[in-house]
């Protein structure tokens, strides 16, 4: 990835009691200068919907009113060259045994954004990180992303990994985007299959990326890559 690069990362079922057994954390990401013009397209789409603008596109409003939306949506994404997505799923959190490595579930949370953005950085390519704000320890978290990032890659001028910052994803078309596609993952880890609308557009996203969304692809498809992760593997448990 040599370049300048945008990265929009979001999470699902991040929290460690949350009621749910699996998590997903993703990232879409996409040239600089390619940036307004992917919103632009996702706004259109919107319009053509007869949204808003102002509309955030999220898996939890998928529903069969807007079905057509989002696999509009779903397309474009595969359709447009310049945009790719990296996703990794914890099937069981259950199964995490933070004590026996000796760190807590924000350490682990640390290493797991690590072993999902790690493939994605390139030691030629700049690259801007932009997270969902998620609650009030967002803007320490990025700093302590930022860190151990540029750590790993000897950046310490951070010229590589130029910044880590928060963001507001009802503002952020990229984000939304991520949103929808971390959430197909997340819903097929679940074995969840009662709504219909999400049902026809996890199936529209096997049918465009030639993968069943439940295994690791290889570590250089660039398109929809996945990691399906078990405790034990890489940032441990």
């Amino acid at each position: 990835m040599n370049g300048v690069f945008n990265i929009y990362c979001d999470e699902s079922c991040h929290l460690l009691h949350d009621g749910q057994k699996s998590m997903v954390i993703g990232a879409v990401w996409s040239p600089v200068e390619k940036a307004r013009e992917i919103a632009v397209r996702l706004r259109e789409i919107k319009a053509r919907h007869g949204l808003s603008p102002r509309f955030e596109t999220k898996w939890t409003k998928v529903s069969k009113g807007r079905a057509n939306f989002y696999i509009e949506t779903v397309d474009y994404f595969f359709d447009d060259n310049h945009l790719h997505f990296r996703g990794v799923v914890i099937p069981d959190k259950d199964r995490l045994d933070h004590a026996a490595y000796g760190h807590d579930h924000d350490t682990w949370y640390y290493k797991m954004f690590f072993t999902l953005l790690e493939p994605l950085l390139d030691p030629e390519g700049r690259y801007r990180i932009y997270l969902d704000k998620k609650d009030t320890r967002s803007a320490a978290k990025v700093a302590m992303l930022h860190d151990v990032l540029c750590n790993n890659m000897y950046d310490f001028d951070r010229r590589i990994i130029e910044r880590v910052q928060v963001v507001q994803s009802h503002e952020v078309e990229q984000l939304q985007l991520c949103d929808l596609l971390i959430g197909a993952l997340s819903y097929t880890s679940r074995g969840l299959a009662k709504n219909v609308a999400k049902n026809a557009l996890i199936e529209r996203i096997r049918q465009r990326s030639g993968y069943q969304l439940t295994h690791t692809t290889l570590l250089k498809e660039a398109k929809f890559n996945i990691l399906k992760w078990q405790a034990g593997e890489g940032a441990n448990g």
